[in-house]
């Protein structure tokens, strides 16, 4: 396990390792976006209507903004990295794009995230994914020898 951020691209096989497998989000709660917030977050970055079709998970300490009582959701993460942190079509390349992406981290909380309807600052959020971003929670060599065949750690 590493302590700092890494973000690497991953083969397909790899991917689909992790991200079959969201019971193993952090954080006490896990949850997928609604569809509802979906099409908001499809207007939000300038994409026709029903281009997200994969799940956009999402886990926590506590799935409901503390303020408002609203899910957190994908559109409050995106809306808020909007503010300065990335640009609509790094966004929309993680979320379409064919490369896939893996965090080799477990954060404690995922900084800066704010409610997108009353802006409380969002405390506790741990992960999120779609098809083509997700956590590892184990180091990506463990992993690359479980699919091979070998033990590596369970």
């Amino acid at each position: 396990m590493t302590s700092q951020r890494e973000t690497v691209q991953v083969d397909h096989d790899l991917f689909r390792a992790v991200y079959d497998s969201p019971a193993s989000l952090p954080g006490r709660h896990r949850w997928t976006t609604p569809e509802s917030d979906v099409r908001r977050l499809e207007k939000l970055l300038g994409m026709p209507t029903r281009t997200i079709g994969a799940p956009l998970w999402v886990s926590g300490d506590e799935p409901d903004c503390p303020k408002c009582g609203r899910r957190v959701t994908w559109y409050d993460i995106v809306s808020s990295a909007l503010s300065g942190l990335h640009d609509k079509a790094m966004i929309a390349t993680v979320i379409l794009g064919e490369r896939k992406y893996v965090n080799t981290e477990i954060p404690d909380a995922i900084p800066g995230v704010r409610c997108a309807d009353c802006h409380t600052a969002i405390e506790g959020l741990r992960s999120f994914k779609c098809h083509n971003w997700a956590y590892a929670f184990e180091a990506l060599e463990a992993v690359r020898e479980r699919m091979a065949g070998g033990l590596g750690p369970t």
